[in-house]
């Protein structure tokens, strides 16, 4: 498949909320802001210790392995999506609780170093998945959680939440 330039999507392409995410990400290639993310982020997650990522910075708050968890978890959740539209599938798929996610998924039981490569694992799984559709593909949309969303509006809020996310690590966290 040649590669394809994937312009930011436009706002009627997503629901109002994911312009916090979309907006994140850098005019240019998402293909390549997806496969850059992979070395950027494990790079600074390495450095955290095994006891640092059980941190959290006020009570009731997601530990940083919780938060890497939910990286993961939300990435599978809109690769799917994605997947589903690109494939024109008209099946309206629901919305995904994140909180419950976490709870459910005991993040701080896992191993750390698990966790980073499951990352690492799911990233470069989906970035094969986008490298693999073609122009329509991209463009196709699908409704999710009572919202419209089009493929490529899906990649960019996958590179925007981890920018979100991993702003609140550096800020919140001190990572």
């Amino acid at each position: 498949m040649p590669h394809l330039l994937i312009a930011k999507p436009d706002a009627s392409e997503h629901a109002p909320y994911y312009s916090r995410y979309v907006d994140l990400v850098a005019d240019g290639d998402i293909l390549e802001t997806l496969a850059g993310q992979i070395g950027g982020t494990l790079a600074e997650l390495q450095k955290v210790s095994d006891e640092a990522s059980l941190k959290r910075y006020a009570p009731g708050k997601w530990s940083v392995r919780e938060v890497v968890g939910h990286l993961i978890d939300t990435e599978r959740v809109f690769a799917y999506r994605a997947l589903r539209f690109a494939r024109n599938d008209g099946a309206v798929l629901p919305g995904f609780e994140q909180d419950d996610y976490v709870r459910e998924a005991q993040f701080d039981r896992r191993p750390w170093a698990d966790l980073q490569e499951e990352f690492e694992a799911v990233r470069q799984s989906n970035l094969l998945m986008f490298r693999g559709l073609d122009g329509a593909a991209w463009l196709r949309r699908g409704v999710a959680n009572g919202n419209a969303m089009s493929v490529r509006a899906a990649a960019y809020v996958i590179a925007g939440h981890e920018l979100h996310h991993m702003g609140v690590l550096r800020e919140k966290y001190g990572l």
